[in-house]
């Protein structure tokens, strides 16, 4: 539904795409109408087969019209089912806001000829048919697919994409977790500035005007050689707790022999060896060393300080390709070969080791005993104590799919997102509806979860070259 403000009564006509994406669309628009066709119930009735999520979706849709008729005679369906506002399903004891209203009639809308009779052009000419019948309501036409809103524009029915699933407008506007503070930062904020040490940790108390644009776990920074680099503890009104971030730059501050090249990765750091962050995503194009610094960061409280007892480390299994089809073995032999990021990393995190061939060798086996590669698949139902997650390429995850993850965490746990929203393989996702730009926004603020956004990429120059150019 558009964000604009509507000065008369809409009808909304839902296409079958709508609701097999988002069984609660039905809900979700506000004090208006909605219109639902025979051909989307038949549509329904027809996709409902299979364990896919969409075939889930259309099985929950039944449900809710189900309810909605519950005990409703033919008049009342032909004048339309009141339907509770808010998108809290049918049993919401909220008031109710617009109507739903099914194709109880034939109409003719005169729609001009177009070839086959398939189901997009039935819907196409129950709209055309609406807005003819019905000239004092505004008929929008609702659909995920871009070919039936530029055929409906051809004929003159107004037509929009469904816009309740987007977790934010524009990619643009997603949080990166740090910020650069202003030249004359110290003049206006430094008047009644504390400070104070608590065993190596240094914290600062400010106020000030620029505090008001701050949130919880981001990362503040003077633009300069040795400047300030802090992460925001606590907000109060226009008081802040700032402290400074630990310097993984420097060798003999290493994490499992890596250390931070730029500023982003220090910050990066700062949050993986976070005891008080439970959860953290972090975004970054090709090579800029999401999945190295995690690992590193993993390895060191799994090994050194024992503080998780392993790591396990999963991502969804969608080709860039075509797909290599069955793969036998085990459930982490099928998930090798979509691991090849955590091998690459291993060599990295091993090519140091002193002992030769057979020196590395062991170290490596003794990675694998402690890493576990684990398949999406078999998620469901489990819980996580003592881990430290890796969710890698998370951008390809729905936000259904992502919550079913993050809610797998027991005490413990740490869980860690990985991705680039500019390379989304899932063919039904996009930069503003992936489950990781879900969970940023919604996890934005929250005491015990970070999120950065890495800029650099530090692979090579041929990589950097090719992320900017192609």
């Amino acid at each position: 539904m558009s964000k604009a403000a509507r000065a008369k009564r809409c009808l909304f006509v839902l296409d079958t795409n709508v609701l097999m994406h988002d069984p609660t669309a039905i809900f979700r628009f506000e004090e208006h109408d909605i219109y639902i066709s025979m051909i989307v119930l038949e549509e329904l009735d027809a996709g409902k087969k299979g364990v896919s999520e969409a075939a889930r979706n259309a099985r929950q849709v039944s449900r809710f019209l189900d309810e909605l008729m519950h005990g409703a005679a033919k008049s009342a369906i032909d004048k339309g089912l009141a339907l509770p506002s808010a998108g809290m399903g049918a049993n919401t004891k909220r008031p109710p806001a617009g109507r739903l209203f099914f194709q109880t009639e034939r109409l003719d809308g005169g729609l001009p000829a177009l070839p086959g009779k398939g189901a997009d052009n039935a819907i196409l000419g129950q709209a055309l048919a609406l807005k003819l019948a019905r000239p004092d309501t505004e008929i929008t036409l609702v659909s995920k697919d871009i070919n039936l809103r530029i055929k409906a524009a051809i004929v003159g029915v107004h037509a929009e994409d469904y816009f309740n699933d987007q977790t934010i407008e524009d990619a643009d506007l997603l949080a990166t977790g740090h910020l650069a503070l202003a030249g004359d930062f110290w003049a206006r904020h430094g008047k009644d500035m504390h400070s104070w040490k608590e065993q190596s940790r240094t914290f600062y108390r400010l106020t000030g005007p620029d505090i008001a644009e701050w949130h919880l776990n981001q990362f503040v920074y003077e633009d300069a050689p040795n400047g300030l680099e802090a992460i925001v503890r606590s907000l109060n009104d226009n008081e802040a707790v700032l402290e400074l971030v630990h310097d993984y730059r420097v060798e003999r501050h290493n994490v499992w022999g890596i250390t931070a090249r730029n500023r982003e990765q220090n910050f990066a750091l700062n949050l993986l060896l976070d005891p008080d962050i439970d959860f953290l995503t972090i975004l970054g194009p090709a090579g800029t060393g999401k999945t190295l610094l995690t690992l590193a960061a993993g390895l060191t409280q799994t090994l050194d300080t024992r503080r998780f007892s392993e790591i396990i480390m999963t991502r969804v299994t969608v080709p860039l390709g075509e797909d290599i089809g069955f793969l036998p073995g085990t459930e982490e032999e099928k998930m090798e070969p979509w691991m090849g990021a955590l091998m690459d990393n291993l060599e990295v995190l091993t090519q140091g080791q002193e002992g030769g061939h057979w020196a590395r060798s062991a170290t490596n086996d003794l990675l694998r005993s402690r890493i576990k590669i684990r398949s999406l698949n078999f998620m469901r139902g489990r819980t996580f104590l003592n881990r430290f997650i890796i969710l890698d390429e998370a951008q390809n995850l729905t936000p259904k799919q992502m919550k079913t993850l993050v809610t797998r965490a027991g005490p413990g746990t740490k869980f860690v997102c990985l991705g680039n929203i500019a390379q989304i393989d899932s063919p039904y996702l996009t930069e503003t509806t992936c489950g990781l730009t879900y969970v940023v926004n919604r996890f934005h603020g929250w005491q015990y979860s970070g999120h950065l956004t890495l800029l650099r990429g530090e692979r090579s120059r041929l990589a950097d070259f090719a992320s900017e150019h192609l």
